[in-house]
């Protein structure tokens, strides 16, 4: 018994004896089958009672008290719910779910597809669900060799299923450049934007991890199942995570759902291309709820592909991004090790001042020239030529030839 609630089943799956978060895990697994992903008071419950006691109460092994309930009430209401419907309730809607549980049935299926249930209580549990609070998942079952990278070395790339051929070509052009530049790439394994985020991003040769597809269902099938061989893929190479245990259905509200687990996995969430109301505005507005920068591709004023973009950049305050060094950028805010590599392209002219560049524009490369003729040609007064060529000597773009100032080959 965990938790009240008969384990069916062993073998591949069952904690190890030697796994001291085993009744945690187990207990979970049971809590991910019974409760809706986002379940307030399910979330609530075990907020204050732990994992184990909370499946015992949620299944209604042991009766809740009414301290307990005016507790779980109060969770529920300071997380900013409307409404509660009493802890009574909630076991009655989770009352049909209790015969079908079998953790460690279900761990061992997560187990033959080389997967794992991680939890809370392990240390590599993604930091960037801290942010969610009482929207925290329960547990995340997992498919592929690799942890997931911290929350400033990961960006979401997401957008719409019906994306055009422009949508693509820049949803592939910054996901590969991320993981280039050592990014993690997180979407949602959907078709369109989705799905060349995850195929860009597979085809780098970054040292990253190269993507992590957040799925709405169990990982246990490949939905879409026109999308099968990339998320096979996605297995080996990447990650696949999802909050559903293995047989979950992916249903419209789970879709949802786990939208909030792609913004608060990534450090920062940029969409390509959506319509007006398309649900990557979902990924979107969860990132803008935990402070997570929020970025958006334009696109044409006559495609209704881009207008979710646009309407991002118009109404919600997203940061306009056109190629993959502004979305780089967005993430170095968050912690060290990620400055912007924008500084290896600069121009020469970048931070100079007005008189320095008509200096600078005035000097020869091959015969040096007089301060004179520099003033002449500058229409500078031959003190500010002086000034300046100090400047322009400093920084290594102007030398003294003994013939004359001329510039620098740089």
């Amino acid at each position: 018994m965990t938790g009240g609630v008969q384990i069916r089943g062993g073998g591949l799956g069952a904690p190890r004896e030697r796994d001291a978060l085993a009744p945690a895990r187990m207990a979970r697994a049971a809590l991910t089958r019974l409760m809706e992903p986002g379940d307030a008071t399910g979330a609530a419950l075990v907020a204050i009672l732990g994992p184990s006691d909370a499946l015992a109460v949620a299944t209604a092994r042991v009766g809740p008290d009414p301290r307990l309930d005016a507790a779980v009430g109060s969770l529920v209401l300071g997380g900013g719910a409307k409404s509660w419907e009493g802890l009574a309730s909630a076991q009655e809607r989770w009352k049909a779910r209790v015969p079908d549980l079998a953790p460690q049935r279900d761990l061992e299926t997560i187990a033959r597809f080389g997967g794992r249930l991680l939890i809370p209580e392990d240390p590599e549990w993604p930091e960037g669900f801290a942010d969610l609070g009482a929207q925290a998942p329960i547990g995340l079952w997992a498919r592929g060799e690799e942890n997931l990278p911290e929350v400033r070395r990961c960006a979401a790339v997401v957008g719409s299923r019906d994306a055009t051929p422009y949508g693509l070509s820049v949803a592939g052009e910054i996901s590969k450049g991320l993981v280039d530049r050592g990014v993690t790439v997180i979407s949602g394994g959907a078709y369109g934007i989705d799905a060349q985020a995850h195929r860009a991003a597979l085809v780098s040769e970054g040292s990253a991890l190269p993507t992590v597809a957040v799925m709405a269902g169990g990982l246990d099938r490949y939905y879409p199942a026109g999308n099968e061989e990339l998320l096979r893929t996605i297995a080996r190479q990447g990650l696949l995570v999802s909050e559903l245990p293995p047989g979950g259905a992916p249903t419209r509200h789970r879709f949802l759902r786990r939208n909030r687990l792609i913004a608060a996995l990534a450090g920062a969430t940029v969409v390509v291309e959506a319509q007006y109301r398309s649900g990557a505005l979902s990924t979107a507005n969860h990132a803008a709820d935990l402070a997570r920068p929020v970025a958006a591709v334009p696109g044409s004023v006559y495609s209704a592909s881009s207008a979710g973009c646009h309407r991002l950049l118009r109404e919600a305050g997203a940061v306009c991004v056109t190629d993959v060094e502004e979305v780089y950028e967005l993430l170095a805010p968050i912690g060290a090790g990620l400055a912007s590599e924008k500084s290896g392209k600069r121009a020469v002219h970048d931070g100079l001042s007005v008189e320095d560049v008509l200096l600078l524009d005035a000097l020869p490369l091959k015969q040096g020239t007089t301060i004179e003729r520099l003033a002449n040609v500058a229409g500078l007064k031959p003190a500010q030529v002086r000034a300046g060529l100090g400047r322009l000597q400093l920084l290594g773009l102007c030398i003294d030839s003994g013939s004359g100032w001329r510039r620098t080959g740089r």
